[in-house]
């Protein structure tokens, strides 16, 4: 499945994630401080701009490289991770995939030079169904004036821009849900205060607050009323990221439990020579290696034009599950020591993978995401369901 690129890939990646982010991933989660020093040296290794065209400054690279530099960077700083995730992901693809030539002129060059572009869906009452949204746009002359609040938004303090939703009809019946895009320096548009969370505490997760906010018609993305599809689109592209940033983060517990029983020595010999010990290494490393053909062959079929969906929703739920469970063992393994801040990155990785298993879906919408498209397909079969 991997060609010769992407190990290279891989190397160049890692050799930057261990020098310039791994020596700092503890202080900034001690911290909770954003990683603003990170962000040129991601630009120049081309990690902020990997799904923006070259045409727009970007270093574009396929879905499984890009799976690996998310990967990788998760591997040794979930927060970091997670920045690089979104604004990809979630913040120029949208622009990329759905905006006008005019709409990708203005924002790709800003964000592959490192200007972080947000995502704004969830809201107090619309988590999972995200249907419910009650933001509310509504025509005026040349624009639109949109009131409303997102919650638990990554890279809100940071982003010059967000993609944000809103309802156009004020029909309560009709559920049509339209997209735009909408600048930080705007009269109405206010940032919250940095939430204090149990993980990826250096990144900047914020409530957005749109109190009239007046956007101009060209900010439109797409047409009114195809926001939801939209977002359905966006999605099954960022859970591969969010199953890779799962997966480095289930890798670097087990980088942690490995190293620590390798050097732990009870009883006169290396705990890792203990069965029970063994049994659980082998464990993490087999359901990681799975959980990582699965996310490559999802950005294998994304890179060829495949439809996806089933399989984006299968290595979010297995690769999150499955980084939660190693960083469950790799806390057993180091015992009292794996307890303490700051000694070792196991405690780090287990409050931050939680994460993986709630943000873009939640496991239980991953699950019913997954049936639906299998009783899809069962049906396109003529089987009468």
């Amino acid at each position: 499945m991997l060609e010769k690129k992407h190990h290279e890939y891989r190397e160049k990646i890692r050799a930057f994630a261990l020098e310039k982010i791994a020596p700092v991933a503890d202080r900034i989660d001690q911290e909770q401080r954003f990683p603003h020093e990170h962000i040129q040296p991601l630009v120049d290794i081309g990690l902020l701009s990997a799904l923006v065209p070259e045409k727009y400054g970007g270093k574009p690279v396929d879905t499984i490289s890009y799976a690996i530099g998310v990967e990788e960077i998760s591997r040794v700083c979930g927060s970091t991770g997670i920045m690089v995730a979104a604004h990809n992901s979630l913040g120029t693809y949208p622009i990329d995939k759905f905006g006008t030539e005019a709409q990708r002129q203005k924002y790709l060059p800003r964000a592959a030079k490192g200007e972080l572009i947000a995502f704004g869906l969830s809201e107090p009452d619309a988590g999972s169904d995200a249907g419910g949204t009650r933001t509310m746009a509504r025509k005026a002359e040349n624009g639109w004036i949109i009131n409303g609040s997102k919650c638990w938004i990554t890279n809100a303090i940071t982003a010059f821009a967000t993609i944000g939703t809103a309802r156009t009809s004020e029909d309560p019946q009709d559920k049509a849900i339209t997209t735009f895009i909408v600048e930080k320096e705007w009269d109405g548009y206010a940032v919250g205060k940095k939430e204090n969370k149990l993980g990826l505490r250096g990144s900047d997760t914020a409530f957005l607050h749109f109190d009239d906010l007046k956007v101009p018609d060209e900010n439109l993305l797409g047409k009114v009323g195809e926001g939801f599809k939209q977002m359905l689109i966006t999605l099954d592209g960022g859970r591969i990221s969010i199953g890779a940033m799962a997966l480095g983060l289930g890798q670097g517990a087990l980088d942690c439990a490995l190293k620590y029983a390798a050097d732990r020595v009870q009883f006169g010999k290396p705990i890792a020579y203990n069965q029970a010990i063994q049994a659980k290494l082998s464990d993490m490393a087999t359901e990681i290696e799975a959980a990582r053909l699965l996310i490559y062959d999802c950005a294998r079929r994304k890179d060829a034009g495949e439809k996806f969906t089933r399989y984006s929703a299968m290595c979010k739920l297995y690769a999150s599950e499955v980084g939660r469970r190693s960083a469950e063992w790799a806390m057993d393994i180091l015992g009292g020591v794996g307890y303490y801040t700051g000694v070792h990155s196991a405690e780090r990785i287990w409050r931050d993978v939680k994460l993986c298993e709630i943000g873009e879906g939640t496991s239980e919408v991953q699950r019913l995401v997954i049936a639906r498209e299998l009783l899809r397909e069962l049906k396109a079969k003529g089987t009468v369901i």
